[in-house]
């Protein structure tokens, strides 16, 4: 009976959480990176603050933590930007992606691999941010767009590798 050993199982099981894990934690640490940069380090600023609560919220390691704070305090340490990308996806749906990169070209590449994987492409800067509003840092839609099942469908499979994506931090769309 190859492969049936309660060892494998749970090493395989764990091996899945730990990679989740990992990917999550690389999020928050791209995250307090970049707010530890605009706060000077000050750890009572309140974005901060928020940000730092929120990994811990999910079991970030107080090292990774201290690892960001650190890195973005330090002369010398790449710059993290924000950028906002811009799709269309299955029945028309705008689409919205928050990445936080080192490298804006690594971090555009890799999002139009994923998106022509599916069969979509990057649409140019406001093409789809009409049909959204930002508040408080977050995209609203302003309309919505009704999907058949198989659109939603493919809308998932698009939104889950796209946040698979290490250098995503958001997706937002305007379906119903």
């Amino acid at each position: 009976m190859a492969g049936h050993s309660k060892w494998k199982q749970i090493k395989e099981k764990k091996g899945k959480t730990d990679a989740m894990k990992s990917k999550i934690f690389g999020k928050f640490a791209r995250l307090i990176t970049v707010e530890a940069k605009k706060a000077g380090g000050n750890l009572s600023a309140p974005n901060l603050k928020a940000v730092i609560e929120r990994a811990r919220k999910e079991n970030t390691p107080n090292d990774i933590i201290e690892r960001a704070i650190k890195k973005a305090t330090e002369s010398g340490g790449q710059a993290m930007e924000s950028i906002t990308y811009e799709s269309y996806g299955p029945g028309g749906v705008a689409i919205i992606i928050e990445a936080l990169t080192d490298s804006r070209n690594k971090a555009a590449q890799e999002i139009k691999h994923i998106l022509s994987e599916q069969g979509f492409s990057l649409a140019a800067q406001g093409s789809a941010s009409w049909a959204f509003k930002k508040t408080g840092g977050i995209w609203e839609p302003t309309m919505t767009v009704p999907l058949s099942d198989t659109d939603l469908e493919l809308l998932g499979a698009l939104t889950g590798k796209l946040e698979e994506n290490d250098e995503v931090q958001e997706v937002f769309t305007n379906a119903e």
